[in-house]
């Protein structure tokens, strides 16, 4: 009995610590008519964490063309477009509220980087 317990606790950790991990990686060729998850190699830093202002920075080795921010259940926050691509962006949100985020960057080449950053309020 405690054997079969502890077996099924290990599988739900596992689980969770499977589904905890924040990075997506996207690389989307137009000619192809899939999209593939290969890693690129974007080395993504967005800070700070967690972000308690009303903006936050992005530093990336790639340059970035676009950024959209979204809240968790899909919904728009704000999204740029950038004509001369940039490596340091700084995202100034209009009165964030509360909650997770993700942030999806897309980089020169096509390939795009979506990041789960968390808002809290300032003191």
């Amino acid at each position: 009995m405690k054997k079969g317990l502890l077996f099924i606790l290990l599988i739900i950790i596992s689980v969770s610590l499977h589904a905890q991990k924040d990075t997506v990686i996207f690389a989307f060729n137009p000619g192809q008519k899939s999209i593939s998850t290969e890693a690129t190699n974007a080395n993504v830093s967005i800070y700070p964490v967690p972000v308690r202002g009303n903006f936050f920075s992005i530093r990336c080795d790639k340059d970035i063309s676009s950024v959209r921010v979204t809240n968790i259940i899909g919904q728009d926050i704000i999204s740029s477009q950038y004509h001369d691509p940039q490596t340091i962006i700084k995202v100034i949100l209009d009165n964030p509220k509360r909650g997770m985020y993700l942030v999806a960057i897309k980089f020169g080449d096509g390939s795009r980087v979506v990041k789960k950053i968390m808002i809290e309020q300032a003191d």
